[in-house]
């Protein structure tokens, strides 16, 4: 991760802002982000369903930090089953979201370079493919489109249209159908150890 993040940094070394890994400090300062560029009907969306109760992907929660450390932008990418393959063998892959950035940083690249820096390290711990429901204007441009999803569906109301996938290796989503469904680690799971 530290080699992504150095890269993503030199990258942006001119930008006020440098991308990193989530830590248990910003969680207050995230979901403060998440409140007011998204407001309470997040918590409505089928997304939100998968993401309930679960822990992001190992090391797929990356925030964006202003010079002054604090956090101006967020994604998180989280394990899950992308229905299965011709032979019944569920399909491993990653949901994206949310994707925020503070409203006063819009149009900085804020957003941009936390897809590339999450793609990127989707892509360098070996997963398959990222699903995600969003605009097809904005997410296209990171290779996400329809035509990857097209046999999955979302476990409640969702726009077809805006169900997006892109394959990290080659082929891993051709023949998946079905439900998506999470397979990340249980939230309460992960505490009791951390206490333990």
């Amino acid at each position: 991760m530290a080699t992504v993040l150095d890269s993503v940094r030199a990258f942006f070394a001119h930008a006020a802002f440098t991308i990193d890994l989530e830590n248990n400090g910003d969680v207050v300062a995230r979901e403060r982000l998440l409140d007011r560029v998204m407001g309470e009907a997040r918590f409505r969306k089928s997304s939100e369903k998968i993401r309930r109760g679960r822990m992001p992907a190992e090391g797929l929660a990356l925030v964006a930090r202003d010079a002054d450390g604090y956090v101006i932008g967020t994604v998180r990418l989280w394990n899950v089953e992308a229905g299965v393959d011709p032979d019944g063998n569920a399909v491993p892959a990653l949901l994206l979201g949310p994707l925020a950035v503070d409203c006063e940083h819009e149009g900085k690249g804020i957003g941009g370079a936390l897809m590339r820096a999450a793609i990127t390290e989707a892509r360098g711990r070996g997963h398959g493919a990222v699903l995600l429901v969003g605009d097809p204007e904005y997410y296209e441009r990171f290779g996400f489109f329809a035509d990857k999803a097209r046999h999955l569906v979302m476990p409640g109301p969702f726009e077809r249209r805006r169900f997006l996938g892109l394959e990290l290796k080659d082929g891993w989503l051709t023949g998946a159908a079905g439900v998506l469904v999470p397979s990340g680690r249980r939230r309460v799971a992960a505490e009791l150890r951390k206490a333990a």
